[in-house]
């Protein structure tokens, strides 16, 4: 890989607009608003860079590409996999600021543009461009705060219900929903790792793979209680009922990272409640592990061999595993900063009111919203960046 490009920012001093004092009132006075949100963005991509530590991730970059050209790389497939996804997140991090960087600097050169030439048409689409390039840029900013050693890893995710019965068991059913709706609109891929249904409705439980860049980072804000208020649809008086369903989060990871002694396990194989053909629902193929030092339980049943639900099994106690640890960590961190309400296991951290009024409210970070229903449908990211954001802070 070359040198490293001039950046956009070294770039800019350049071509930086002059001031405006020969226009009309009103190209002077889109034009200041303009240079005001390009100043914004400038600062912000200086914050990314430095962030994401773009300058080692480049020369990272051409570490790796050195690494790929060397005789008998691809021999072996295993030892290449770690080194491949490795270029491909540091690429879409340096690719994503450098595009971002370019065009920043391509709305400097038309607003000087459109004022030399006082063409009010230029500087609207200017004004337009520079609006989503600074939106495009808070984006990106929140994705730099994703800087866990596990923040990049695809994840877990189990909903179960609390107190509330029949109610909860639903919420649980409209919470694996939300986070489904999310996962797609973000591009991941979903997998159900098992499902336990609930007596007249709903689950008890569910559990998702959620794979692809950045799961864990992102869902690693939705751990703790989830609350619902509604007019009960199972209640014939109609009143108003308060659920609650847990939510867990944790990283995929390779079982090696994990050590699991064999002698730590309960495991027993039982009939799959579920869908899944007469195969499925007629052998003991379904696997619950226990990993008695802990308590953890895992089970899957959504593979049709008992061989495989055991193999997804160990793979989602593994990954439950670590987030315990993970968990430890932050615990004594909080000890020593005395910021122990935040992260206390159980807590409730968002409330979804549907009557007597619309409100989802986080009470982390205060961030609400009166559009709950579209919250529901997976528009979650106002309350993800606002978490990440608060995280930040607190580190």
């Amino acid at each position: 890989m070359g040198p490293v490009a001039e950046s956009g920012v070294q770039r800019a001093a350049a071509i930086a607009p002059r001031e405006i004092t020969e226009t009309t009132m009103s190209l002077d006075l889109t034009a200041t608003e303009i240079k005001s949100r390009l100043e914004e963005l400038r600062v912000l991509l200086e914050r990314v860079k430095d962030a994401s530590r773009y300058e080692d991730l480049v020369l990272r970059l051409s570490e790796l590409g050195a690494k790929m050209e060397k005789e008998g790389f691809w021999d072996d497939a295993e030892a290449a996999k770690p080194v491949i996804a490795e270029l491909k997140r540091n690429k879409a991090i340096v690719d994503r600021i450098d595009t971002l960087d370019a065009d920043y600097v391509d709305a400097l050169t038309m607003l000087e543009l459109g004022m030399d030439e006082a063409d009010e048409a230029t500087l609207t689409e200017v004004e337009e461009s520079s609006r989503a390039l600074l939106e495009r840029g808070q984006q990106l900013e929140v994705q730099t705060l994703l800087s866990g050693d596990y923040d990049s890893a695809s994840c877990y995710l189990a909903v179960h219900a609390g107190a509330g019965g029949t109610e909860s068991c639903d919420w649980v059913g409209m919470l694996s929903r939300m986070f489904w709706r999310w996962a797609e609109k973000n591009d991941y891929e979903i997998v159900v790792i098992d499902e336990q249904p609930g007596d007249e409705a709903g689950f008890k439980s569910v559990t998702l793979h959620i794979q692809g860049d950045w799961a864990y980072g992102y869902l690693r804000s939705e751990i703790g209680v989830h609350r619902l208020v509604r007019i009960s649809p199972f209640d014939a008086k109609s009143r108003r009922h308060t659920s609650f369903a847990s939510v867990d989060v944790s990283p995929e990871v390779e079982a090696v990272e994990v050590e699991i002694e064999e002698s730590d396990l309960r495991i027993d194989t039982y009939r799959a409640s579920g869908a899944g053909g007469q195969h499925v629902n007629t052998t003991d193929s379904a696997v619950r592990i226990t990993h008695e030092p802990t308590g953890i339980v895992v089970q899957c049943q959504n593979e049709r061999s008992q061989h495989s639900n055991r193999a997804a099994a160990m793979k989602v106690l593994s990954s439950r595993l670590l987030q315990l640890e993970l968990k430890k960590r932050e615990d004594e961190i909080a000890k020593i900063t005395g910021n122990k309400g935040d992260i206390a296991f159980g807590s409730q951290i968002r409330s979804y009111v549907l009557a007597p009024y619309k409100m989802a409210k986080d009470h982390r970070t205060e961030t609400e919203t009166g559009n709950v229903d579209h919250v529901l449908d997976g528009d979650l990211d106002a309350f993800i960046e606002a978490f990440l954001r608060a995280s930040a802070k607190r580190t």
